[in-house]
């Protein structure tokens, strides 16, 4: 990765962190990949789609070429069958930050996965652990009902987890459930006997929120977006998923933002055009429901995404100095 080498007020074991969100299409690595080119930066993405290989086109991932000059930690760690979990992200997270400091380089975290920027910057309630058996009961009456008809289940045996979780977020609406039917308490219960603590309590970070110019061009660029996907061979990156056999849709890998509506259209349960509406229409709602998280949490700069020379400024003098 070329960067140029700037010196940093701190030493490697006290150099900061820099954050940076936003909803999808905003422009973060490119703007990661920008701050590369200016300073010794470790990427770590905080996308949980971007973890499994083979997710490539519809993960908006950085081509190869890209990934050679730019490296990403947390990128391509994961088969698509295999599960992943917020815990684990912030353990890999948390190792990739303690690499980049003792490789003298600036952690910089960039993606839109909130949750995870949540569990890391906010921390994480001690839970119970994931139960295989109990999960894949979940997944599979979900599969038979529907992720609202999952939400309205977990309304009734946590009703303030519930009202936490939007009905759309099936990972999240699969864990809660998850942990009462293997436990028999409430989520919530178990958050209030375990408050969270952050894995990086007492760190010196930068919380920048890309934010687009209007709803309407976020729109549009969704909507281009994903019509270059297409272009890009996006439905021959799901057939190869397809055909391997061993996976379905109730994996959170198949579940993300665009492979599960192209997924649909494989097996014959749409065409091509409800195929192209829905899926645009489900990028729309995840853009909607990142922007509704950043304006509630605590931290975060919002700063406009098309004004990219005053963003790269406060970073960088944030890195070198520490001023924000």
């Amino acid at each position: 990765m070329g960067g140029v080498e700037t010196p940093f007020a701190a030493g490697p074991g006290e150099l900061p962190i820099i954050a940076i969100a936003g909803p999808t299409a905003s422009g973060k690595t490119a703007l990661a990949m920008r701050l590369a080119d200016r300073l010794p930066t470790s990427i770590i993405s905080v996308d949980s789609v971007m973890i499994y290989r083979g997710l490539d086109i519809g993960a908006a991932k950085p081509t190869a070429d890209l990934l050679a000059r730019y490296p990403h930690a947390l990128v391509d760690i994961c088969d698509p069958a295999e599960p992943y979990s917020v815990e684990r992200f912030c353990r890999d997270a948390t190792a990739a930050i303690a690499a980049a400091r003792a490789a003298g380089r600036l952690p910089l975290l960039v993606g839109g996965t909130m949750m995870y920027f949540q569990a890391l910057l906010q921390g994480l309630s001690r839970l119970p652990a994931s139960d295989p058996q109990v999960r894949e009961q979940v997944a599979a009456e979900a599969e038979a009902l529907g992720w609202p008809a999952m939400h309205a289940r977990l309304a009734q045996v946590d009703p303030e987890a519930a009202a936490r979780i939007h009905a759309t977020d099936p990972q999240r609406i699969g864990r809660a459930l998850e942990v009462y039917r293997a436990t028999g308490r409430s989520l919530s219960d178990w958050q209030r006997e375990n408050p969270p603590r952050s894995p990086l309590e007492g760190e010196r970070i930068l919380q920048v929120a890309l934010w687009p110019r209007t709803t309407a061009h976020t729109r549009k660029v969704v909507a281009d977006r994903f019509d270059s996907m297409l272009a890009a061979g996006f439905l021959d990156e799901v057939r190869a998923l397809y055909a391997r056999g061993d996976l379905h849709p109730g994996l959170p890998s198949i579940r993300a933002v665009g492979y599960r509506q192209a997924w649909e259209y494989l097996a014959g349960d749409c065409d091509f055009d409800t195929m192209r509406r829905k899926a645009v229409t489900a990028t729309r709602q995840l853009a909607k429901r990142q922007r509704t998280w950043l304006r509630a949490a605590p931290g975060w700069r919002a700063l406009d995404a098309d004004q990219t020379d005053l963003v790269e400024s406060l970073i960088l003098n944030f890195a070198r100095r520490g001023d924000s």
